[in-house]
């Protein structure tokens, strides 16, 4: 390991990038070339909120309750675009990410163990992602699943070399890698036909059916709001474009919200798309389906083989994007909290090991990746409560502070996750 001397990472922005940004910021550039220099980090973001945690809890939740939990993910992602702008916002106006501010204003000892917790998301994370791509593999060829977990290594390595070519390759083959998952799903859509009015009823009336619901609601939460992602995003904004005033930097965040909201606005539209697949096809047809195999195996016989392997391209295209993130995420951890970095390849073999040995152990793939969403929503609360706090302090913030009505929703938010997880423990342990 080395100690980090600067606060640089690992993706960085190249001069041209940075040439139609000023001519954007200066009123040069106009219509939509104004607003595209800005657009990306919000998409990379995004793709933590569609990882194949969430195929795993969103065809549980419609295939079990039908449309009834619709509305968790309208909620989970209304949460997710005001957390994702404030966490872009401090990359802004601090020019640093959040794990080195949280080093810079708390202890030694409160930094090392806001560190350990998220390398311990990380590795959650990169549990269900690398286990999806490699199911996805598994299941569009039908080759054994060692296989195909070799291959998703090699393929999330070869999406990591493209940090090496600049910013904006990196963010062209996410989204390329997003809208992949866009199609499958559009597509499966079309062919499942669900029903309007039960749709609208779950999406806009909120309601549980049991403790099993809510069990199952934090775990769609804790695949939707993703810890990693609201580190990464300070990242990508900190030294992307920056302003040279308070002016300029009120005008970047004015454009990067745009970015946010159409991010977070796709990656919404797909994990309602997957709950509504599940509900239109398999609850209608009286199917609990809890396992992506199944998943897979039912699509082909519900809708014929096209629809299975649209599945399947879906679940490794997110896959493979979100591991990539995944590891990247966990390079600025490091490096925010600890001030050491390991050479990021090192980093993919470390956190690829838990996965290998669920594969090679033959525990079920599903039951795992719903397990690390669990995981994944404790970690929540320790992202998000340093974050509020530090977008709150007007002497950090400056012109970009929160809103006083901001702050209030935004701790609203982090009191419902810690609620919800609270919840969540005490039913796993005692329920």
């Amino acid at each position: 390991m080395n100690v980090e001397q600067g606060n640089q990472t690992r993706v960085t922005p190249n001069q041209s990038l940075q040439t139609n940004a000023q001519s954007s910021l200066k009123g040069e550039a106009r219509g939509v070339r104004r607003f595209l220099p800005f657009l990306g980090p919000a998409f990379i973001a995004a793709v933590a909120y569609i990882d194949p945690g969430n195929y795993a809890t969103n065809i549980a939740a419609g295939s079990k309750y039908g449309y009834t939990l619709l509305w968790v993910i309208l909620a989970s992602n209304l949460m997710a675009v005001l957390i994702q702008m404030m966490s872009a916002k401090l990359g802004i106006a601090t020019g640093k990410n959040l794990p080195e501010v949280c080093r810079d204003r708390f202890s030694k000892k409160t930094s090392f163990f806001l560190w350990v917790q998220a390398e311990l998301v990380v590795m959650a994370t990169d549990l269900a992602e690398f286990i999806g791509a490699a199911l996805g593999l598994y299941l569009i060829f039908n080759i054994p699943m060692v296989t195909a977990a070799l291959i998703a290594a090699i393929g999330s390595f070869a999406i990591l070399e493209l940090q090496r070519r600049g910013v904006r390759p990196l963010e062209a083959i996410i989204t390329g890698m997003i809208f992949v998952v866009v199609i499958a799903f559009g597509i499966q859509v079309f062919y499942a036909q669900p029903e309007a009015g039960p749709m609208l009823a779950g999406m806009f009336t909120p309601r549980f059916e049991g403790v099993d619901s809510i069990l199952l609601s934090a775990g769609m939460l804790g695949a939707t709001v993703m810890p990693h992602a609201i580190y990464l995003h300070s990242a990508l904004t900190q030294k992307r474009i920056v302003g040279k005033n308070e002016d300029e930097r009120k005008r970047i965040f004015r454009f990067e919200i745009i970015d946010v909201v159409i991010a977070m606005l796709i990656a919404g539209a797909i994990n309602a798309s997957m709950l509504i697949v599940a509900a239109a096809l398999f609850n209608k047809n009286g199917l609990n389906v809890e396992d992506l195999d199944v998943a897979f195996h039912q699509f082909d016989q519900l809708l014929g083989p096209t629809a299975a392997i649209l599945f399947g391209v879906g679940l490794l295209s997110a896959g493979l994007s979100s591991s990539s993130v995944g590891t990247m995420s966990g390079d600025i951890i490091m490096q925010g909290y600890i001030r050491r970095r390991i050479p990021i390849y090192l980093r993919r073999f470390i956190t690829m090991a838990p996965p290998l040995t669920i594969i090679l152990m033959g525990i079920n793939p599903t039951k795992a990746l719903v397990m690390s969403q669990v995981v994944l929503s404790f970690g929540i609360a320790f992202a998000l409560v340093p974050l509020i706090l530090f977008t709150s302090n007007k002497k950090l913030m400056r012109s970009l502070v929160n809103k006083k009505l901001t702050t209030f929703i935004a701790w609203i938010i982090a009191a419902l996750i810690i609620i919800l997880n609270v919840f969540l423990l005490y039913q796993t342990l005692f329920g």
